[in-house]
């Protein structure tokens, strides 16, 4: 299987080429890291590295919550129109299936039960209650505790932050070429992916990442909010090993056409305060620091029920939060 791995000189993609390697597939980048003239968002360039592919893994995004609004066009061209025209160049060419690079981010807050009224999607956090150091969402309608649990997939997608609409809005484009087309995409919605290689010192960085850098510096990890916030985290090689596996899948008919949404993330759930303690630990570094600070884009739990992958694709996430130490040396 040849395949187009548009981001594959980035994070992700460094490991999903390799994995495609090792499994005896040929793996095609696109990466303006590599070439400046392979940009996402360039239709002949994109037709021109992708001529030839059976399918695509679609990896490229500019990721994070982003700084402020000001940010809000170029997500908008890298993450949407580059998915388009990456759509649109598979749709031109008949490539397919397409692997697309979701996010856990396009639910929102996670799910949630109230004692009393059940099942509770609740609404963004207040600035006042978060300044305040109330951080877990109430029950809207009586103000009770609510208790944290295991989203699915057919969860409604409610995103918060920019990064989260862009990511949605690939879904929904996605679902519109594969009825035009009668393709088949897995939509892979990844939960917090750490490992080697991961970006440092950026905006952008994932909160794994961050707490190493600061560990590196001999600094303590600084931890938002109270440390409680729950969260699967995940191996690249995990991650990129579901990419190929869906690939090969939905090439072999195992994906019905249309969009098939699916958790990627590990079964064990860790809170970001637990994991700079490993961190810590693992990289005998400073104790972390909890600060009470706060993003606004941030939500409070989203942790995955990633049984679907394991039923569709036989992927199961192996690799345990100990391997987080790779990061000192990735």
């Amino acid at each position: 299987m040849r395949v187009l791995v548009t981001g594959g000189a980035g994070f992700i993609g460094r490991r999903v080429v390799l994995r495609l390697q090792e499994l005896g597939h040929e793996p095609v980048v696109l990466d303006r890291a590599l070439d400046a003239a392979d940009d996402v968002t360039d239709l002949p360039r994109v037709r021109e590295v992708m001529d030839g592919c059976d399918a695509v893994a679609h990896l490229a995004a500019k990721v994070g919550l982003g700084l402020d609004i000001d940010d809000i066009d170029d997500y908008v061209r890298t993450n949407d129109v580059g998915t388009a025209v990456v759509l649109r160049a598979a749709a031109n060419l008949g490539v397919g299936p397409v692997a697309y690079a979701s996010s856990m981010v396009v639910y929102g807050e996670g799910a949630y039960a109230c004692p009393v009224h059940g099942p509770t999607s609740p609404p963004p956090r207040a600035v006042a209650d978060l300044e305040a150091g109330r951080f877990d969402p109430l029950c809207p309608r009586c103000g009770a505790d609510l208790v944290p649990g295991l989203v699915p997939e057919d969860a409604a997608m409610d995103p918060r932050n920019v990064y989260a609409a862009t990511k949605a809005q690939g879904e929904y484009l996605a679902a519109a070429w594969a009825r035009e087309t009668g393709g088949s995409v897995a939509a892979l919605r990844f939960h917090n992916v750490y490992g080697p290689g991961m970006p440092r010192n950026t905006p952008y960085a994932g909160v794994a990442s961050l707490f190493a850098s600061a560990i590196a510096r001999g600094e303590a990890p600084r931890v938002f909010e109270d440390g409680g916030q729950r969260r699967n985290f995940v191996h690249v090689d995990d991650v990129a090993a579901a990419v190929v596996t869906a690939l090969e899948a939905a090439s072999a008919g195992g994906l019905a056409p249309g969009v098939t949404p699916l958790n990627i993330g590990s079964p064990d759930v860790t809170t970001v305060g637990r994991m700079a303690e490993v961190l810590s630990e693992e990289l005998h570094g400073p104790a972390p620091v909890v600060t009470g600070q706060f993003r606004l884009g941030d939500v409070r739990h989203i942790t995955a029920d990633c049984s679907a992958a394991e039923r569709v694709l036989g992927w199961r996430a192996v690799r345990p939060l100990s391997s987080i130490a790779e990061l000192a040396t990735g």
